[in-house]
């Protein structure tokens, strides 16, 4: 069976993710001039988190045992944003977390964002036998859409479902936005700057043009 859209575009998501994360992982990285490539890795993945919560489980919910699957979800989410947290406070000296030890950390990041691969993998597979094939490519567009205005940053104890979920994202972007900025901490703005967003997925999903490559002189 071909894979959908949101099949291909979550596979995608999730290998980006992990390229972002891969220069987080070396111990150098909590200094002040590489702290850019873990705030990049941890923006992306909180968007990413926040996004996939507001459009993908509304419909998780409506699948078999939907109530039980969200909550999977959304245990997984906690964790790996209390993570997330923990990363990002350890990297800027936060005394309540420079306890933490660098290698368990991110042996903790790796094993939650390895489940939440496997239960997205799942849930898009699911959703997409659910829906027709216009339906799953406008829900791949509006995933793509939403993490745009995402938080930045990981927020595991406010609502992540229905309503109040999507409110308190809206409230956390604009808070996170003046943080950031404040912080001086270097987050995505303009994602066609981004790999994830200059490919050829995201061309083929939004049906714009390739970029045509210089000609070598």
């Amino acid at each position: 069976m071909t894979a959908s859209t949101l099949e291909m575009a979550l596979t995608y998501e999730h290998a980006r993710i992990r390229e972002l994360a891969e220069p987080a992982h070396h111990p150098d990285a909590a200094h002040p001039e590489h702290r850019h490539q873990t705030d990049w890795f941890y923006a992306i993945a909180a968007q990413h988190l926040a996004a996939a919560e507001d459009v993908l489980l509304p419909h998780v919910s409506r699948l078999p045992d939907g109530s039980d699957l969200v909550t999977r979800y959304v245990g997984n989410a906690k964790e790996l944003e209390r993570s997330l947290r923990f990363l990002k406070g350890r990297q800027y000296g936060d005394s309540r977390f420079l306890h933490l030890h660098h290698d368990e950390l991110w042996q903790q990041i790796d094993r939650l964002l390895s489940e939440h691969e496997m239960i997205e993998t799942t849930y898009s597979r699911q959703i997409s036998e659910q829906l027709d094939d216009p339906h799953v490519n406008t829900l791949t567009e509006d995933l793509l859409e939403a993490e745009e205005a995402a938080p930045t940053r990981a927020h595991p104890s406010s609502p992540h479902t229905g309503m109040a979920g999507r409110l308190a994202h809206r409230m956390w972007r604009m808070a996170d936005t003046a943080w950031d900025s404040a912080e001086g901490r270097v987050v995505p703005t303009k994602y066609h700057a981004h790999p994830k967003r200059d490919s050829a997925l995201s061309h083929y999903l939004y049906g714009t043009p390739m970029p045509q490559e210089d000609e070598p002189h």
